[in-house]
């Protein structure tokens, strides 16, 4: 795994790092995974992205994935210049990004930002990231599998098809959770879907989303209990592309539980073949 010096990035080993072919293509060589961790306007104040991005980027080198991590920069994901005449759809299908240290065209993009300061002065203002976003939403228009994790449903405000590509949102004032603690979540009864097909409850300390609003095409997988009602927060979003929401994973305690981890090697074993997944890497 690789990280790139700059801020809301880290650098160094992790656990899990080095056990190649988890992704079972035997002798083939590995796939790059792309891990965005927010930073600048795109980090809150009630989560460690960078703590939380690089666990999960362990998870994926476990899994013989070759995964870089980046902070959230409006040219990450290619030069400022790709967003010019067909620039979007140039860069999604580029073999690489110049100077960035991010892969292009990534088999995997991971997205663990929120939302934070949008003035000016602090991160630049829409228009200096409406190319980022035009590059984002035409490498998942272009096929790459994209799994947004938890504060993720309320992040990139600025760019309007964002909710549409994940297939719904966090709504200021709406939605809630209860304080973080120990929490279960369940998939949906009857569901046949991959990533929760034979799965069982999965048990975490976490933060329990509620009242998310998700897209009335988008699959929900999973949902937890709150006052009575159920409320979802694992869905297969309705495309264009391959794409997941999973709300769990507030910081590293999450990631301690070994039904988080499987919940996670299933959606990316699914993400990246369509097959259920393996078993958990992590430990």
């Amino acid at each position: 795994m690789t990280g790139h010096g700059g801020p809301g990035e880290r650098e160094g080993g992790v656990e899990g790092e080095g056990q190649e072919g988890r992704d079972g293509r035997e002798g083939a060589a590995p796939r790059s995974a792309l891990v965005l961790v927010g930073r600048g306007r795109y980090a809150d104040p009630w989560h460690d992205d960078a703590a939380t991005g690089h666990r999960v980027a362990g998870l994926l080198a476990a899994r013989g994935l070759d995964v870089t991590v980046r902070g959230t920069a409006p040219d990450v994901l290619g030069p400022d210049d790709a967003a010019g005449e067909g620039g979007a759809a140039a860069a999604a299908g580029a073999t690489g990004a110049p100077g960035t240290g991010a892969p292009s065209r990534p088999a995997l993009l991971v997205v663990a930002a929120g939302t934070g300061r949008t003035d000016p002065a602090w991160d630049g203002d829409d228009a200096a990231w409406a190319a980022f976003h035009a590059r984002l939403a035409a490498l998942v228009g272009a096929g790459v599998p994209l799994l947004a994790l938890h504060q993720a449903a309320n992040t990139f405000t600025d760019a309007p098809g964002w909710a549409d590509l994940v297939g719904g949102r966090w709504v200021p004032g709406l939605s809630m959770h209860p304080p973080i603690g120990e929490a279960t979540f369940r998939p949906v009864p009857g569901e046949r879907h991959p990533v929760v097909a034979g799965l069982g409850p999965v048990r975490a300390f976490d933060e329990r989303y509620c009242l998310l609003q998700p897209d009335p095409r988008s699959r929900v997988l999973l949902t937890t209990e709150h006052e009575g009602a159920d409320h979802p927060v694992v869905w297969q979003a309705p495309g264009p592309g391959r794409v997941l929401y999973d709300a769990l994973g507030h910081d590293l305690r999450s990631y301690a539980s070994e039904d988080r981890r499987a919940l996670l090697a299933r959606e990316v074993a699914w993400l990246l073949d369509g097959a259920p997944g393996g078993a958990d890497p992590a430990e």
